[in-house]
């Protein structure tokens, strides 16, 4: 349990930089299965356009540091290798 004012106040910081975290990671992975769901139906107009969708918020996670550059970049390159290999 934090004693002093400074320890209470990271510890609030912490909780709220927390749960911002994993709405983000959530908003994440919430797309990259949308993209996921109409490969699975072989659909690709809707890949692409999920996909067209995904990839901005991916990036953007990379600035949040919620993922690393290269596991944004492996998830958006295996995304559209699958996305491309379904025609």
């Amino acid at each position: 349990m934090a004693n002093t004012n400074q320890a209470r106040k990271r510890a609030r910081q912490a909780d709220s930089r927390r749960e911002r975290n994993m709405q983000q990671r959530s908003e994440l992975r919430t797309r990259i299965r949308k993209v996921l769901r109409a490969i699975l139906r072989s659909d690709k107009d809707a890949a692409t356009a999920a996909y067209k969708e995904a990839v901005p918020v991916v990036d953007r996670m990379i600035g949040h540091k919620i993922i690393h550059r290269n596991a944004a970049a492996r998830y958006k390159s295996r995304l559209n290798t699958r996305i491309r290999a379904l025609s």
